[in-house]
């Protein structure tokens, strides 16, 4: 197995990352945490990522303009202030002076340029965060530390994406020096230095004592790569990893964490939803009386009750109540299996037609779900199969190729709290979790709400949107889930995020 140390960066300054040892850490800086996250994100690059195990770990290598904490409230980040000027189509940001990059670059205007330019050029069109930040035309320098954002029509949520994923502020010098070898080396402001990375294994980061928020009050952090649950919940009762993040712990394991004296359960409502979409291009899903059909047969809420213990709720649109156009008037289909079996007649479906369903092999909630779905729908004659991929596999391969079977399983973090970043992702054409769609009226509905800044009607075009997309019957809607970490006692002043982006600069360990 390879491992990619931090070599690749000694010879760009004398503040290198190999120039600070843990030995020459703060006297308060003390103490290794590790932390089991259930998929290595491949690559660190910003740009690159769609994955909330990326933002897991690189919340604490990279920063943003603003901050989103656990309280959901946003606050400045490398901007100490902004101001909204050109009614919404343009903001000025003040830029805080001082901070450097790992490797020794100046945090500037001109870094913020570079990383969107970056973003919204060529080299970002390769990855999936591009579409996030079209609103954003040009990056203006006004000083070396006031940048103006020139947008071409308002986005009223483009404070809170600039708080994560392909907003993270990149250090020019070292990325035009280095090109690929960023993914695998990656270089930030954040409280945490890279250190090496070892894939599929883990990776290793060590304090930054120069950190413009405050050094860390821990020495090391190590993110693990453990896909098993078992294996992870397994590490943590052994005292080899401090905590699990979500969604790795099953409901049914649990028990398991609260009877250990050493070990606590954090449970704190999320953005997770998950659904099983359907092939709407192919085969008997195809056909809107199916994929209704197949809604109708599912009886969601004892799926809540009997396997998610609590931990979850039924949802009837791909968000969960927290989410901004989330709309509690809005009804879904009722559990019907007679019902069920009549669209069935109607869409000329035969008793035991097959169909199969793709999913997460280590989601084993998914796991266990997908059975008793399979069970649903042989009540009403159709004769489900499960195929269970690699996650990585999954999303990255037979989702976005459209390559999947019938129906497929969807997990999405919704990290933005809106609606817009996951009906845009999920519906336009041509978007990456859209294989299948191709739908001129839900694009039209997608682009107009996307500029409109009053908050209600914004709100309302939202609604309208999760009113299509369930009249359409597009995916089988679940369940929203807590987010459920598992910690080790001696880790102390532990806030659990409900986005899964944990900043660990401000624990300790015993």
């Amino acid at each position: 197995m390879k491992i990619i140390r931090r070599g690749i960066l000694a010879g760009l300054t004398a503040l290198a990352l190999g120039s600070v040892s843990f030995a020459a850490m703060p006297a308060h800086a003390e103490g290794k945490v590790t932390v089991s996250v259930p998929q290595d994100a491949g690559s660190w690059d910003p740009i690159d990522t769609f994955l909330v195990a990326w933002a897991a770990v690189a919340t604490n290598i990279y920063d943003g303009l603003t901050y989103r904490g656990p309280d959901m409230q946003i606050v400045p980040g490398l901007a100490e202030s902004w101001e909204e000027l050109d009614d919404g189509k343009r903001i000025r940001f003040k830029l805080r002076q001082g901070v450097k990059f790992h490797n020794g670059e100046e945090f500037d205007a001109e870094a913020v340029k570079f990383t969107f330019d970056r973003l919204l050029g060529e080299e970002g069109g390769k990855g999936p965060q591009r579409s996030n930040y079209t609103s954003i035309e040009s990056v203006e320098i006004i000083d070396p530390f006031t940048v103006d954002f020139k947008l071409n029509a308002p986005d009223p949520v483009l404070l809170t994406k600039l708080a994560g994923y392909g907003a993270m502020i990149v250090p020019p010098k070292y990325v035009q020096e280095n090109g690929e070898e960023f993914n695998l080396n990656p270089v930030g402001t954040g409280p945490f230095k890279f250190v090496s990375y070892d894939p599929k294994v883990s990776i290793k980061l060590e304090a930054n004592p120069d950190y413009w928020g405050g050094a860390p009050k821990i020495s090391e952090l190590e993110y693990r790569f453990i896909s098993e649950p078992s294996t992870a919940v397994a590490e943590l009762q052994a005292g080899r990893v401090d905590i699990v993040v979500p969604p790795t712990i099953p409901i049914a394991m649990i028990p398991v964490i609260e009877g250990d004296s050493k070990l606590e359960v954090v449970s704190v409502p999320g953005p997770t939803v998950d659904a099983l979409r359907f092939n709407t291009r192919d085969g008997i899903t195809a056909d809107v009386r199916v994929r209704k059909a197949i809604i109708m047969a599912v009886d969601r809420a004892s799926i809540v009750e009997a396997i998610l213990a609590g931990q979850a709720s039924e949802i009837v649109s791909f968000q969960s109540a927290l989410s901004f156009g989330y709309d509690p008037e809005l009804k879904g289909l009722p559990y019907d299996p007679e019902g069920a079996k009549k669209l069935l007649a109607e869409a000329g479906v035969a008793e035991g037609t097959e169909l199969q369903i793709d999913i997460r092999s280590n989601d084993a909630s998914m796991n266990e779900v997908a059975q008793v779905i399979v069970s649903y729908l042989q009540a009403i004659g159709l004769n489900a199969t499960i195929k269970p991929y690699e996650t990585s596999t999954l999303i990255s391969d037979i989702i976005p190729q459209g390559k999947t079977g019938a129906m497929f399983q969807q997990k999405w973090g919704g990290w933005t709290f809106d609606y817009d970043n996951t009906a845009y992702a999920m519906y336009h054409t041509g978007e990456k979790w859209n294989p299948y769609g191709n739908d001129a009226e839900l694009d039209r509905m997608l682009e107009e709400q996307r500029p409109v800044t009053d908050r209600a009607q914004r709100e309302k075009m939202l609604q309208e949107i999760g009113k299509y997309v369930a009249e359409n019957a597009l995916e089988l809607p679940l369940y929203n889930t807590n987010a459920i970490y598992g910690v080790a006692k001696r880790v102390r002043g532990f806030q659990a995020a409900p986005d899964n982006r944990l900043k660990l600069n401000e624990i300790t360990v015993e």
